[in-house]
């Protein structure tokens, strides 16, 4: 595989950064600059994705959950309840298929759910909750298997990338440089954090090697009682061409394709060793024609936390850059943000956003629905129903 050298990436950043307009498309690497006021640009959704509204029946009172989607595959979406770790499927209109819940101490059970992945071919659902251990199971909760990883690996994400093999997060790498004071910002070096795993038999198949400054994404000042790491970070993305990988700590998004090359898709600059406080991207949801772009702050005086957050969107046709304002003509009033965190992060074929029911039946009182989003709304009970799923298709 060819390594991607740090160096060579920061060279390929100066040269584009010299050309003063947002148009990024004579762009070596496309990059988003934090210190830039991007204007915002208001995009009526169904002008550039088709739109599809699900609800998860609750016919059977079985299927009522509080939770979300945690994986979708071709035909299924897989779903975690939140209060008893139940995981339950329906088909992609909504329909209950199956549920099992296999919570408990035993050898086959599962203590937590931390990552679901659902390989509907085989019939294999992936459960890990913590430590070195994936819990595998059919859609009807039969064991099937345990996949043990290497010693003291801790994953902090995962996402499926072929039939045989997820790459997965090892955070435990990152944790023992730090613990190890490794913390010079001009040491480079390989970060061998994200792993490709058998999901046979859990062995590694291949170390991903990208360029690593050893840069802790923390404040170690102390404001009362608040000091310790950021927030989530969504490191992994499924996408068509691969998995999307997230190295925060050098700015750059890559993609790990499925002919299993690794190349920068694009950068964020100034660098995070530049910055105080720090700034840093959190991964791009990529749907072809767009990017949609989450850049935190790192600050922890009193008052900004959570972190401040800025979300962009990318046109990889023209290369601008805009501050997200993103409408619904179905939802008059209401404004959406795509962004790794709040929209799916395993949907390759485009994505979704849930939409809070109890707030859709007051949206539905004040008149400010419309179309099919309202049609469905109306036969709706919010005591009784789950929420309702906007699953988006990018042209």
């Amino acid at each position: 595989m060819r390594k991607i050298e740090l160096k060579y990436l920061f060279i390929i950043v100066i040269i584009a950064t010299g050309c003063s307009s947002n148009n990024q498309t004579g762009s070596i690497l496309p990059f988003i600059d934090v210190r830039k006021n991007y204007p915002e640009k208001e995009i009526i959704l169904t002008d550039i994705a088709e739109v599809v509204y699900v609800h998860l029946s609750t016919e059977n009172e079985d299927y009522l959950y509080q939770g979300g989607i945690r994986d979708i595959t071709e035909n299924t979406i897989v779903i975690h309840d939140n209060t008893s770790d139940k995981i339950l499927f329906f088909s992609k209109d909504g329909t209950p298929k199956s549920f099992f819940n296999r919570k408990g101490q035993g050898t086959e059970e599962y203590t937590g759910v931390r990552f679901i992945i659902f390989d509907e071919d085989a019939d294999d659902v992936f459960i890990y909750s913590m430590g070195n251990i994936f819990q595998v199971y059919s859609s009807t909760g039969e064991y099937k298997r345990t996949l043990f990883l290497p010693e003291g690996i801790f994953v902090n994400g995962c996402a499926s990338f072929d039939r045989e093999t997820f790459i997965v997060y090892d955070e435990s790498s990152r944790i023992n440089r730090t613990q190890k004071g490794l913390m010079d910002f001009s040491i480079e070096h390989k970060d061998s954090s994200f792993i490709q795993i058998s999901n046979v038999d859990g062995k590694v198949i291949h170390y991903l090697e990208l360029s690593d400054k050893n840069i802790v994404l923390r404040d170690d000042r102390n404001f009362g009682d608040i000091r310790g790491p950021v927030g989530r970070t969504s490191r992994l993305i499924k996408c068509k061409e691969g998995v999307l990988i997230c190295n925060p700590e050098t700015d750059t998004v890559f993609l790990y394709g499925t002919d299993k090359s690794l190349k920068p898709v694009i950068h964020k600059t100034p660098l995070v060793s530049d910055l105080d406080p720090m700034v840093y991207m959190n991964n791009c949801v990529d749907v072809g024609r767009y990017q949609f772009i989450e850049v935190f702050t790192v600050r922890w005086e009193e008052g900004a936390f959570p972190f401040p957050v800025k979300y962009y969107i990318r046109d990889t046709k023209t290369g601008e850059i805009f501050r997200q304002k993103i409408i619904l003509p179905d939802y008059h009033g209401k404004e959406f943000i795509f962004s790794p965190l709040q929209t799916g992060r395993d949907y390759e074929n485009g994505t979704f956003i849930e939409l809070d029911l109890i707030e859709l039946k007051q949206a539905y009182k004040d008149n400010r629905l419309g179309g099919k989003l309202k049609e469905l709304v109306a036969t709706l009970n919010e005591l009784e129903d789950n929420n309702v799923f906007m699953f988006i298709c990018f042209r």
